[in-house]
């Protein structure tokens, strides 16, 4: 996909300046000081006008209905450690000692006006997680497995879903050609019938967990039953999404014709390389992850993205309020005693 912008290397440097005094403070030790002081810098004027003008391109971008966006050139630390992928997260936290990345993405979300969203039970609550391997879910159905990822919305079965996902590429290996591919969930309605769509917007369906959320939370299987067309938005995961035990013929004819409809809508393809930021709806759309050719497979296992979650906006977040874990803004906890095990 083409980027939208590529930050020349005077820009690149300036922008890095303009962050560095956010990038030494851990959003994962000293969130509340990270936050306070990235903030400050957006009203001390520090930021520099272009990436605020960048910024204000997106959001008319996405009011006229472009929803995925690419830039490259970004912002990320020099120093990226090795991780132990047996615990990245906790040998993130032990060998990671500069946070430029996350400054950019902090401050990113900030200027689009876009809350940040975490979850409790990820990372313990950090609000810039990481898509890499966990060893232990190779093969597995979660984001953390080291394979491809079938066609989903991020954490299908959370009542707590982020309106935007963003990637900003830490480690992406040279040579190997991974693609994160994104279809646009009106592309999939186009190739629906007026029953389909009926059928799809009813609570016919429910998505089992992933297996990474099944392991932090053992007793809860799947969703509450739900559609799969939510007005503008789509709630789905391929392989994961299905009819609930009482649906009629009509909701598993619709949930094939949406599956035939993936297949037969065009495409937007991404190669994450270092520094190449990613962003895209995450309800008004799917995406997935594939790996078109790898030359060295345990080169692939190491790639490593610096993600985050948000919100539209501030008053859909606030919508979540009784979401919040231990009353921390945009932290959503799991919500176990609602999932449905039938």
């Amino acid at each position: 996909m083409k980027a939208i912008h590529t930050f020349t290397e005077e820009q690149h440097n300036e922008l890095c300046l303009a962050l560095s005094n956010v990038a030494s403070i851990s959003p994962y030790v000293e969130y509340s000081k990270f936050k306070e002081t990235m903030i400050r810098n957006i009203q001390e004027n520090l930021i520099p006008e272009f990436f605020i003008k960048l910024c204000e391109h997106i959001r008319e971008d996405r009011e006229n209905g472009k929803q995925v966006h690419v830039l490259k050139n970004c912002p990320v630390d020099n120093e990226v450690p090795d991780l132990n992928h047996d615990d990245p997260v906790n040998d993130k936290y032990r060998l990671k000692k500069t946070f430029l990345g996350e400054a950019f993405l902090g401050t990113f979300a900030y200027l689009l006006g876009n809350p940040l969203l975490s979850y409790a039970s990820r990372n313990n609550g950090d609000f810039f997680t990481d898509v890499v391997s966990i060893n232990r879910f190779k093969g597995k159905r979660t984001g953390f497995t080291d394979g491809d990822l079938i066609f989903h919305n991020d954490r299908t079965s959370h009542p707590v879903r982020a309106d935007y996902v963003t990637l900003l590429g830490v480690r992406c290996p040279a040579n190997d050609l991974v693609y994160t591919t994104y279809v646009d969930g009106q592309d999939i309605i186009n190739h629906l019938s007026l029953e389909q769509i009926l059928m799809l917007s009813e609570n016919w369906y429910y998505t089992e967990v992933d297996d990474l959320t099944r392991e932090k939370a053992e007793n809860w299987e799947k969703s509450n039953s739900h559609a799969i067309l939510q007005g503008r938005n789509i709630c789905f995961q391929d392989t994961l999404t299905k009819p609930v035990a009482n649906a009629p013929r009509g909701a598993v004819e619709a949930l094939l014709a949406f599956k035939d409809a993936m297949t037969k809508s065009p495409k937007v393809r991404h190669r994450l390389e270092n520094g190449d930021l990613l962003v895209f709806a995450n309800q008004a759309g799917l995406h997935n992850r594939e790996r078109i050719e790898v030359n060295n497979a345990e080169d692939t296992a190491k790639r490593w993205l610096l993600k985050t979650y948000s919100f539209k906006d501030s008053k859909v977040a606030d919508t979540y309020a009784d979401y919040w874990n231990n009353g921390i803004y945009g932290c959503a906890k799991d919500q176990i005693k609602e999932a449905i095990k039938n």
